[in-house]
């Protein structure tokens, strides 16, 4: 039987970090899945997180080596199926026969190579603008024009002149010349929103080390051909204006699975769940039931 509370659950080998929520509600557990790579749950703790356990059994999971789980011994041990194992073992240590996964960002392209590998663990699954590849130059190019978008005065001339050989390679270091106010219009919509959203990240004291990002920037990119292989429902959920992940790479990710809708929320960037979090919620719920 579960039980509310936090734990440090050895899984492949690493002590990774579990907290349970709404365990009394005795739902299928819903295995919250993180972003990044490389981030954690303290923020989605705080929003959507905190309602959904009103009315499901939520669990949330940090990957190995990102916020309070702790990293791997071998700085390289990072990579999809890496991954995924972690999540198949922590269902197996939650003694259940299946759950719902629901992973925002990078963490819901791993949901949905979770949920390819192993379909008898997974009953449904909610992708909330999922990463399927780190490598996707569409992507990448959608990122270098939303910087663009977003950027302002001399970071804005800062970023016009700066040349790399290739798109890769130019968003790298466009990351590295932005400034805080740029980052936060890049990923949000509404600028309340990116403050509380920064004002939390501080309060965690967590930090993203950037070593599994280097770690899968280093890995082959998958091919996700074993998505279309995914039996379970999936809900995707996009923000009208995410300069992250672009809306076709949703619709045609929907046109790809077998059982998929999409929901587009039109007030939000990149997290539908901070910037319209009652909304948010209540897709999330009424899919799952």
């Amino acid at each position: 039987m579960l039980v509310d509370g936090e734990q440090w659950v050895d899984l492949g080998g690493v002590r990774q970090w579990v907290r349970i929520e709404g365990a009394q509600r005795g739902t299928v557990p819903l295995v919250v899945v993180h972003g990044g790579p490389g981030g954690h749950h303290w923020v989605f703790e705080r929003t959507a997180g905190r309602l959904l356990a009103r009315e499901r059994t939520v669990v949330y999971h940090e990957q190995r080596g990102c916020g309070r789980s702790e990293a791997p011994a071998d700085p390289g041990a990072y990579s999809i199926p890496l991954l995924t194992q972690d999540l198949a073992e922590l269902v197996s240590w939650l003694g259940v026969p299946q759950v719902d996964l629901l992973g925002y960002s990078f963490g819901g392209g791993l949901a949905l190579e979770m949920a390819s590998a192993h379909p008898q663990q997974v009953r449904r699954m909610i992708a909330q603008a999922p990463v399927l590849d780190l490598h996707d130059p569409e992507v990448i190019h959608h990122q270098l024009a939303g910087f663009l978008a977003c950027a302002q005065g001399e970071v804005a001339a800062r970023l016009s002149a700066l040349s790399r050989p290739s798109p890769a390679e130019q968003l790298e270091a466009f990351w590295a010349a932005v400034d805080t106010p740029t980052v936060d219009r890049f990923l949000f919509q509404n600028p309340e929103c990116a403050r509380q959203n920064r004002q939390w990240w501080a309060e965690s004291g967590l930090v993203n080390t950037g070593q599994m990002a280097r770690a899968l920037a280093r890995e082959q990119a998958p091919s996700h051909s074993a998505v279309g292989r995914v039996e379970a429902p999936v809900l995707l959920l996009i923000g009208r204006h995410d300069r992250n992940v672009p809306l076709a790479h949703l619709e045609r990710l929907a046109e790809g699975l077998t059982d998929a809708r999409l929901v587009l929320f039109e007030h939000s960037a990149h997290f539908p769940d901070l910037e319209e979090t009652e909304r948010y919620t209540r897709a999330v719920v009424d899919f799952l039931a």
